[in-house]
């Protein structure tokens, strides 16, 4: 059920494939065209040979009968046929010079191809990466991370060969064939249409296979995504298939999707495997019919010999760039495939859209105010239900309440990662909508339960690529929240490697690194979702005395389940159902007799 899910998700793009692709050539059409120029002149010069090599076969090699009187010596024979030799010799020369001019527009033409395409290719995987950074988590929230790894990576390779290769060659392939037709006709009409009559049947025979090749490559295509999001679904949660112990059951459901995927390459195998065989008898039947339509023909003195070599090593040519065209539509089809993805993720919208004309804000002081705010992930699911309170800069507040209660809704609607469905969100007095989302979440400073640690080292996790952040700044923020405990007894300081996700850090110090990323940035606002959840006692007791110090002057918004962490807050909400059912401070709310007494009951 869950593979059929992923594989409904993979949506048919509607648009002009074609054009958006050839979009990418436009700043590189000076060198595709002197790529053209080049192949025209390789085509040109591989038409040439055989005719070079035919001629002198018959100027100079073939001696016409009885040209050559009997019982000569081999000297008196080199001397009679001194111009032959002279004219074998000047072939070979010109013959070695258009090896050598092939060869060498051959490399400009590969190593231009090449770079273009990698040029192209790079720009449109940084123009994928940096797209997804724009969308906003709705996005991520319907989108397995393994699908959108496989459209940056696979899919925009897929495009690589289609650049650097297909549509070149595609364009020197149609040259040699009506190349070598004309020639062929120019020089034995009869001959020439007896090879065109198994064009017809390549014709049927490469239609057929274009239609089945595309249907297999998009069902491939598929399969790969949703292999890759299986991957990563259960690499990253590799811990919880260990503790319930579900190791064999992954492994058949693995077993299932590569089998899928097996399956898919092995009609995509087939059919290549019936189209190249099939294709390459045509071109030896051919070629046989030739070889026996031209001796016969040589042999009744129709025909030279030189023109039977190069009839045949024409029909032995003609039929390759016929299959080579083939493969290459084919290969064209997967770059259109993945082209479609790529393309599908694209035109995803960001849906949390700058204001047209943003409001002047100099310095956001931290005042917060909800006004009668609706808010639903899907549909009209409310999650919050008409709220509306009030936070004054500085001033230190937290919500508590069951799970779903819509405490963290609430701080992913003020940094705007999601908008509402009715109400408004004020900030400093000034709507949401009309702030500038960059200026809007540089001004807030969130720490989350589940803190995320990118592979590189401690520094340049707190500073994350942000070069205005001095070294100082960054060990004054440690310092700030004591993780300098921790990080001053690693061996290289902040300079020590961190693996991916932290594995090798405790939970306590991805969280006391988090704080120090967090005040870093010097926010306005601060926000923590669950901070200490995760924190062991002496540990929370370090972060809750720097805490006392870094709220000085900050509006803070705390979510917490354990109650005792939440008790010097200035105003705390009690929510349920998406609903501000109490509001007060710890006292009040205890004297209220109410859900807040409650849940603070039950933890006592």
């Amino acid at each position: 059920m869950a593979q059929m899910n992923e594989e409904l998700l993979e949506t048919k793009y509607d648009g002009n494939v074609f054009g958006r692709l050839f979009a990418y050539v436009k700043p590189h059409a000076a060198t595709i065209a002197l790529c053209l120029v080049l192949v025209l002149v390789v085509t040109a010069l591989n038409l040439y040979r055989p005719i070079l090599i035919g001629d002198a076969i018959d100027n100079y090699i073939e001696a016409p009968a009885g040209s050559v009187p009997e019982g000569l010596s081999r000297e008196e024979l080199a001397e009679l046929r001194a111009d032959d030799y002279a004219g074998i010799r000047h072939t070979a020369v010109v013959y070695t010079v258009v090896l050598l001019v092939t060869l060498v527009c051959h490399l400009a033409e590969v190593w231009l191809l090449q770079k273009t395409g990698q040029t192209i290719i790079y720009t449109i995987r940084q123009e994928v990466f940096e797209h997804v950074h724009t969308l906003p988590l709705r996005f991520f929230d319907t989108n397995p991370v393994g699908r959108i790894v496989t459209r940056v990576t696979n899919d925009v390779e897929s495009l690589n060969q289609m650049y650097t290769q297909v549509l070149v060659r595609l364009f020197s392939n149609t040259v040699l064939i009506i190349g070598y037709a004309a020639v062929m006709l120019r020089i034995n009409r009869d001959l020439a249409l007896l090879c065109f009559a198994f064009l017809p049947v390549i014709f049927v025979i490469t239609l057929i296979f274009r239609t089945l090749v595309r249907r297999t490559y998009r069902i491939v295509r598929t399969k790969i995504s949703s292999l890759n999001t299986f991957l990563s679904e259960n690499i990253s949660g590799m811990k919880l298939i260990q503790i319930f112990a579900r190791e064999k059951e992954k492994s058949e459901e693995f077993a299932g999707r590569t089998k899928d995927l097996y399956h898919a390459q092995m009609k995509e195998m087939l059919t290549f495997a019936v189209f190249r065989p099939g294709i390459s008898f045509i071109a030896n039947f051919a070629l046989a019919l030739i070889l026996y339509r031209s001796g016969v023909s040589v042999l009744t003195g129709a025909v030279t010999l030189g023109t039977m070599y190069i009839f045949t090593n024409y029909i032995r040519s003609f039929f390759e760039p016929i299959q080579e065209l083939a493969e290459q539509f084919s290969t064209l089809q997967n770059a259109l495939a993945s082209a479609e993805k790529i393309f599908t993720i694209l035109d995803e919208k960001n849906t949390i859209l700058e204001p047209e004309q943003p409001a002047e804000v100099d310095e956001i002081k931290g005042k917060i105010e909800f006004r009668n705010v609706w808010f639903a992930y899907e549909n009209e699911d409310y999650v919050l239900r008409d709220v509306s309170f009030t936070i004054e800069p500085g001033e230190k507040v937290a919500f508590v309440g069951a799970t779903g209660a819509g405490k963290s809704s609430i701080l992913n609607l003020i940094g705007r990662y999601y908008d509402i469905q009715k109400g408004q969100i004020l900030i400093d007095g000034v709507d949401i909508h009309d702030l500038p989302t960059e200026k809007l979440r540089r001004a807030i400073g969130q720490v989350q339960q589940d803190v995320f640690v990118f592979t590189g080292d401690v520094k340049s996790n707190i500073r994350l690529l942000d070069d205005t952040i001095t070294d100082a700044a960054i060990e004054k923020a440690a310092v700030a929240v004591n993780a300098d405990h921790f990080i001053a007894h690693l061996p290289d300081g902040y300079d020590e490697p961190v693996t991916e996700r932290g594995a090798t850090l405790s939970a306590g110090q991805r969280q006391l690194l988090s704080f120090a990323r967090t005040l870093a940035y010097d926010p306005r606002i601060l926000v923590m979702d669950e901070a200490t959840a995760n924190i062991d006692t002496e540990t929370e007791q370090l972060i809750q005395e720097a805490l006392e110090t870094l709220m000085r002057g900050r509006t803070t918004i705390m979510v917490a389940h354990r109650l005792s962490t939440i008790q010097h807050a200035d105003c705390i909400y009690v929510m349920h159902k998406g609903r501000i059912r109490e509001r007060g401070t710890h006292q009040e709310l205890l004297a209220q007799d109410g859900i807040y007494k409650k849940l603070y009951e039950l933890q006592q």
